[in-house]
């Protein structure tokens, strides 16, 4: 459910040690319209009715945020999938496309000529510790809406 507002956050991801893995600081401030699934539905419930100044510590479960880890979603393929890629090793990613939309994969191990490779979100499976700072939040406007994502410029 939506309240048609743009929601502008700082925030710090944290894992569960309390370590920050992803931060807005020293950066852009995340930009998002509440209840259109620009972010995950977790962090959209926590800010909706808040307001600016708002300052939160919010824990969302994997089913909030990206979802449980799918191991049908982890493939072996032909290290010729990968042509032009002269030194494949774990950990890199790449973009395939699959279908009608695209998905990133993470090669997971190398066994000889097959490849394994993940595409499940990297932080599929785990729960997130958010802390935010609500540092604007203004109306949806009618092509926001319609787009269902805020204008590019703010």
């Amino acid at each position: 459910m939506s309240e048609d507002a743009v929601y502008t956050v700082h925030y710090r991801l944290k894992n569960r040690n309390g370590e920050v893995v992803d931060t807005s600081e020293g950066a852009d401030p995340l930009v998002f319209l509440q209840g259109a699934g620009n972010v995950v539905r977790g962090l959209e419930e926590a800010v909706k009715g808040r307001g600016v100044g708002d300052c939160l510590e919010v824990t969302i479960p994997p089913e909030m945020a990206y979802g449980e880890r799918d191991p049908k979603l982890v493939r072996k393929v032909p290290r010729s999938a990968f042509g032009g890629v002269d030194n494949l090793k774990p950990g890199m990613t790449f973009q395939t496309n699959s279908g009608d939309e695209a998905q990133v994969v993470q090669v997971v191990s190398i066994d000889g000529n097959i490849v394994s490779v993940d595409a499940n979100h990297p932080l599929a499976g785990f729960t997130l510790y958010f802390d935010l700072e609500i540092v604007g939040k203004r109306p949806a406007t009618d092509a926001e809406k319609a787009a269902g994502e805020p204008a590019q410029s703010q």
